[in-house]
């Protein structure tokens, strides 16, 4: 890279750690750190919520699909995400507000302990952890790749840079750092991504090489669905972002629950569904016309950075490469965040009285430790990424083994219908799916990509639905509770904490909200 391509580099990691260390005054209590006390705008949680839905795996594994097959990846990887965030919008983003406005939780898991019961708490908040460290690893790996490809970086080194300057500014400045980065990033990442797609436009011939790009593809690259990515995975990968995008992955709730009221988290979801619809397109183009324009690509995950490379000017290279950091570092730090939420709320207080009882700083003081931890456990893990399948290998296959038998009880137990099935329905399906996962994936060793992830989600939706018809558990704490979140209401001022729930670090109180419009 040329010198101005390090500055504006350099650039984008000092304003990401100014935005921490600014956001450290807006954070004096947990409930700041963890969803903002309730006072983010809503068009910023959208965009933040977007943001920290994909990561650089779009300038590496995605781009790779897209380079061997074409358009197919915008119609089985992002088109779900538009439909399942849209979907929230209505069903799941409102309920995830009003859990924090009338209970006070700042964790996605706190409500589960009076919803269901304190071992259904633990055992999703335990296996969700340990998938969150892989997860991320897999962020970190994506980002080293690009590096290496930019600046001849050792892996090791882009994987440990990154993580650094990330765990800097979210384990100051919380979920305000995280929002406001993300901001910055979605601006900085725009910039440089309309700016590869006009270079790109332009090596075809300009806006009229649209019409001949189609032709020139190799063939099928211009079918929706083409080799493994068939209709019925399709299917299976829209099901499970419906309940991924909506709290499955647990910093996505965080960004509803974040927002004033319900009405607000409705329309931040809105927005991320749109952003989701639209903005992936450019961001894939590049790659999906790159066979016409490098044909003969050795490592197709690098194809956006040699394209960035071999016609980007001096100065934007760098900006592009800002622009790839952007989605890894949003997603990691509200992933960081949000695990730290959990560990801190529902994890130590289940394990230690004296968690139970921290002070106001005590608790602010584990949850930034504990992002310390997360963050420094997932960089180790990333060295070692090679070990378990690759970037897109860790994204795939421990996502469809822990999300499904995690969010199924998780975001189900919000709902009215269900709302009589209880621990025995969770805890089941919670564990049928992670074995019916470890059989397919590792008993019969199935190379099936639909079969590894539509197995483990199946499994714990037909399981959960079963035992809640066949045993329902009627428990009035846990009505109360669906109900109260269920529907809107003239005052929306805290109820209390959550009853039977293991008491979490002492947090202030919540002052009584607005009714919500």
């Amino acid at each position: 890279m040329a010198a101005l391509d390090w500055v504006a580099l350099g650039g984008y990691f000092v304003v990401m750690l100014l935005i921490g260390l600014w956001s450290h005054k807006r954070i004096s209590n947990v409930s700041d750190y963890f969803t903002g006390g309730g006072r983010m705008p809503w068009w910023l949680s959208g965009i933040s919520h977007h943001m920290s839905g994909y990561s650089a795996a779009v300038f590496v594994a995605y781009a790779a699909v897209a380079y061997s097959y074409g358009i197919t990846v915008y119609v089985w990887a992002f088109i779900p995400l538009a439909v399942g965030t849209g979907l929230g919008a209505v069903v799941f983003a409102p309920r995830w507000n009003r859990l924090r406005k009338r209970y006070g939780v700042a964790s996605p898991l706190e409500y589960l302990a009076t919803r269901y019961n304190v071992p259904t708490q633990q055992a999703l908040a335990w296996s969700g952890t340990l998938l969150k460290v892989f997860d991320v690893a897999a962020k970190w790996a994506s980002v080293a790749i690009l590096l290496n490809v930019f600046t001849g970086m050792n892996m090791n080194t882009g994987i440990v840079l990154t993580g650094v300057v990330t765990l800097l500014y979210c384990t100051v400045g919380g979920l305000w750092a995280d929002a406001l980065t993300d901001f910055g990033q979605f601006i900085i990442q725009g910039i440089a991504a309309i700016a590869m797609v006009v270079v790109v436009l332009g090596k075809l011939g300009g806006i009229s090489g649209l019409g001949t790009l189609w032709d020139d593809l190799p063939a099928h690259h211009t079918e929706p669905l083409v080799g493994p990515y068939t209709a019925t995975f399709l299917t299976a990968y829209i099901i499970i972002k419906i309940f991924e995008y909506n709290g499955g992955m647990w910093n996505l709730a965080q960004r509803y629950m974040a927002t004033e009221n319900a009405r607000d988290a409705r329309r931040s979801a809105g927005l991320s569904a749109v952003l989701y619809l639209i903005w992936p397109a450019f961001l894939l183009f590049p790659s999906v016309a790159a066979p016409v324009l490098l044909p003969h690509v050795a490592d197709p995950q690098q194809v956006y950075a040699l394209m960035s490379e071999k016609f980007l000017p001096a100065g934007l290279v760098g900006l592009t490469l800002a622009g790839m950091f952007s989605h890894t570092m949003a997603m990691a730090s509200s992933d960081a965040n949000a695990i730290s939420a959990v560990v801190t709320r529902d994890m130590m207080p289940a394990l230690s009285r004296r968690a139970r009882g921290m002070s106001e700083r005590s608790a602010l003081l584990a949850a930034r430790i504990v992002t310390v931890a997360f963050i420094t456990l997932s960089m180790l893990v990333a060295i070692e990424a090679d070990h378990f399948g690759g970037v897109l290998g860790i994204i795939v296959a421990l996502v469809a083994a822990v999300m499904g038998p995690i969010s199924i009880p998780l975001l189900l137990g919000l709902l009215t219908p269900f709302r009589k099935f209880g621990p025995r329905a969770a805890l089941i399906s919670w564990a049928g799916g992670l074995i019916g996962y470890w059989i397919v994936k590792y008993g019969i060793d199935s190379t099936d990509q639909t079969t590894v992830v539509l197995t483990p989600l199946v499994t714990s939706l037909v399981l959960f639905l079963a035992i809640g018809l066949l045993s329902p558990e009627p428990n009035p704490e846990a009505d109360a509770l669906v109900e109260a979140v269920s529907t809107d209401g003239d005052d929306d001022s805290g109820t209390g904490a959550l009853l039977g729930a293991v008491p979490a670090p002492a947090s202030e109180p919540q002052p009584a909200a607005r009714a919500e419009d």
